[in-house]
């Protein structure tokens, strides 16, 4: 579990693909690796990913074809930036909302309004995920836990929007994403749990 607040930016270095639709990726990642061991988990752009090798400030994971299909890491490359973060302990603040680090889709990067102060950016949101964002609800972009600022539908799509303060747009990949760039969506887990029950409910 994690709260979408990103820790380091980190590198990838190796891309090696695997048989079956797999990769096996390898970033240099000081911070987060400062108390981690093989089986730990880290989030890398919102996607929970076990460490299966340790070497010099650097971790390897292997991606399936699960996490290929439903995430942005099918596009990464030696030299891609990524945002980091460990998962939380007991004793943790939780400064974001509740992530699992399970992407449920991607979205697009559809405009991006610079001011002096933040940004404001659109995205495109899947159709089967617009039902669970809201204004004012949380959603994680990238491992990025924000504020949806507005949502709107037109001939595009669905569609929501985020405020980045200086922060964000320093410390994380959001402040570098350009227009067209994909990014993860992770939708709050807390609705899809209340869908559910009430589907169960329904039906009783």
């Amino acid at each position: 579990m994690f709260t979408g607040i990103v820790e380091e930016l980190g590198e990838v270095v190796d891309v090696v693909d695997l048989p079956d639709d797999a990769r096996r990726m390898t970033i240099f990642a000081p911070l987060v690796l400062t108390d981690a061991s093989l089986g730990d988990s880290i989030a890398v752009n919102g996607v929970c990913l076990t460490v299966a090798e340790l070497g010099d400030r650097t971790f390897t994971a292997d991606v399936m074809r699960e996490t290929l299909q439903r995430s942005s890491l099918r596009d990464v490359a030696r030299g891609t930036r990524v945002n980091l973060e460990r998962p939380v302990t007991l004793a943790t603040r939780l400064g974001g909302h509740l992530v699992q680090g399970h992407v449920d889709g991607t979205g697009v990067l559809m405009g991006r309004e610079r001011s002096d102060n933040w940004d404001v950016v659109r995205v495109s949101l899947p159709d089967g995920l617009a039902r669970y964002v809201v204004e004012k609800g949380s959603i994680t972009v990238d491992g990025v836990s924000l504020t949806v600022a507005g949502v709107g539908h037109d001939g595009s799509g669905h569609w929501f929007t985020v405020s980045l303060i200086p922060t964000t747009l320093e410390v994380t990949t959001l402040g570098r994403r350009e227009v067209g760039a994909v990014v993860n969506l992770e939708v709050d887990v807390i609705a899809k749990y209340v869908e559910r029950i009430s589907e169960f409910g329904a039906r009783s």
